[in-house]
């Protein structure tokens, strides 16, 4: 097969979706890859090292976009989606429910589309989207630590306090992989920490791991509404697999905030928890509504590339390899993969997913 890895052009993206070793597992194993030159240059993966594991070297995205099966790490951006070719198969994060648009022109485009955020394993788990959210989560409280700065809207509040002065307060809504993460950093950044969740075994879990210094509460109306009042920092992690994320807080939640703290919506991609959410970008990552600063980077591991990519590729190769050697077969095989398929034969094939974006 023909494999496509475009350079990514999503702002201050510096991802990559396959490594030189990754190239060369494929070229090994019969496969012809196309790299686009620089794809790898912001990480320190020169063209050099993908012409060394096999890879053709292109510089016209219309060459890499050429082929049997395109692998990226973000959404295409509009000015890709005319490269896209019928019958191609199309493997990277997908986040169509917040998308529209790109679900429509991939429909138009007859590409099969499989999302990395739905493939899924043996534990019911998301392994290709757990290592991006293990990382958004480990930088949202950085995130927010930077927002509360005065420079940038906030407060002008120290996450850690000093000596005779309260740390910051740091409401994390939702207790999957990226709230877990995000409890971890802040916990170890000294704030006053709280996680809700509406399953008592996570937050069991969390306080099996982290004991005192993380309270935990039921993610009732009532509580999410309290902590959220009481907080300088929210973390949003909310999420169902596919769908949109759903609608937590109102601007009433956050006019009740004190004025100057901060929102971090990690769960943007699809859609953000909060009416008040619009996607920022890397260049311009905040802005402020309702006298609360937001932060709503929709690809916020592109600012931690290397380690991102590093973590990222190893978890895609495997789907990858099998994708390449046995084409749509290797969807019907594994079920687990099978997940990812959300666009095929010109219709929206995931559960739920045309219900959610109405076209």
């Amino acid at each position: 097969m023909l494999i496509g890895v475009p350079k990514e052009i999503k702002n201050h993206e510096y991802r990559v979706a396959m490594t030189p070793d990754g190239v060369r597992a494929l070229v090994q194993a019969g496969h012809a890859v196309r790299v686009q030159g620089g794809a790898g240059a912001g990480i320190g993966f020169a063209d050099s090292a993908y012409r060394e594991a096999g890879a053709e070297m292109m510089d016209s995205p219309a060459d890499i976009y050429r082929a049997d099966m395109v692998v990226k790490v973000k959404e295409p951006q509009a000015s890709e989606t005319p490269l896209l070719q019928s019958g191609q198969l199309l493997f990277c994060y997908l986040h169509l429910a917040a998308a529209p648009e790109l679900a429509k022109a991939l429909l138009e485009r007859n590409v099969t589309a499989i999302g990395y955020e739905t493939v899924t394993d043996a534990a019911g788990g998301f392994p290709l989207l757990r290592p991006m959210s293990e990382i958004a989560g480990r930088m949202a409280p950085q995130m927010g630590a930077l927002g509360l700065m005065r420079p940038y809207g906030g407060n002008g509040t120290l996450v850690s306090g000093v000596p005779g002065v309260w740390p910051a307060r740091v409401a994390v809504i939702g207790g999957g992989t990226v709230g877990m993460n995000a409890v971890r950093v802040a916990v170890g950044l000294g704030a006053q920490v709280r996680l809700l969740d509406r399953g008592a075994e996570k937050l069991r879990h969390a306080e099996e791991l982290f004991g005192a210094r993380c309270e935990t509460a039921f993610a009732t109306p009532a509580e999410v509404a309290r902590a959220v009042r009481q907080a300088d920092i929210v973390v949003g992690a909310a999420m169902v697999a596919g769908r949109r994320a759903p609608h937590i807080l109102t601007r009433e939640h956050l006019r009740a905030m004190r004025s100057g703290s901060v929102l971090v919506d990690v769960s943007i991609d699809q859609g953000g928890i909060a009416e008040t959410s619009r996607p920022t970008t890397h260049s311009e990552p905040f802005y402020v509504e309702e006298g609360i600063v937001h932060y709503c980077v929709t690809n916020m591991p592109g600012a931690v590339a290397r380690t991102a990519t590093l973590a990222l590729t190893q978890a895609t190769l495997p789907f990858v390899t099998a994708l390449a050697d046995k084409g749509m077969n290797a969807v019907e095989e594994n079920p687990h993969l099978g997940k990812g398929l959300q666009i095929q034969g010109g219709k929206i094939v995931y559960p739920g997913l045309a219900e959610d974006i109405k076209l």
